[in-house]
């Protein structure tokens, strides 16, 4: 039988109140709580405090405090990854970035999501879709995007914009719901 972390990670729905799984959410809030009350010179202990939080590091990272999430090992990041202040990434399910992603201030990221039955729902089973942003994204401040999203290469998502559907490489979305305004050549 799966674990409630393995049913987790495989999207299934799973029991939040797992003693393993808040053992884990714990961990992450004592890591993010040391890493939000950094000095801001202390860059190389920044780096090394996200490097032990997040799941995969490559190359060179720079998050700005505050930066909140669920686990923090299933968020993974390429070279050159950039979040400004107060980004929250909810990941229940994996998160990967690529290389050169650049988050706005207040830039949301949800893996997680509850089931649409009310009964089901009060049950307290949730469940989870992996997020996935290719390389060379820009992502707007205070823009959401959603459960199960993948974003293309080169894509630039509008401050404010709310991601529901996967968005193309090398254009432009904006809105709520988000849509295609541009081609980047």
């Amino acid at each position: 039988m799966d674990s409630e972390r393995e049913k987790m990670l495989n999207g299934e729905l799973y029991d939040a109140s797992d003693p393993d799984l808040v053992a884990a959410r714990q961990r992450a809030r004592e890591r993010t709580a040391t890493f939000n009350t950094t000095e801001p010179g202390e860059t190389d202990r920044r780096e090394r405090l996200i490097r032990e939080l997040f799941g995969a590091v490559e190359g060179t990272v720079h998050v700005e405090p505050p930066f909140r999430c669920d686990y923090g090992e299933q968020i993974r990041v390429g070279d050159g990854f950039y979040a400004n202040f107060d980004c929250v990434v909810l990941d229940v399910c994996p998160v990967e970035f690529g290389e050169n992603c650049l988050l706005g201030p207040g830039v949301h990221v949800y893996t997680a999501t509850h089931p649409l039955d009310p009964e089901e729902r009060a049950s307290g089973l949730e469940s989870g879709r992996p997020v996935s942003i290719g390389d060379h994204v820009w992502i707007g401040g205070q823009a959401v995007i959603n459960p199960g999203v993948t974003v293309g290469d080169g894509a630039v998502i509008g401050s404010g914009a709310v991601v529901t559907d996967d968005v193309s490489p090398n254009v432009v979305v904006q809105g709520n719901p988000a849509e295609v305004v541009r081609e980047i050549e």
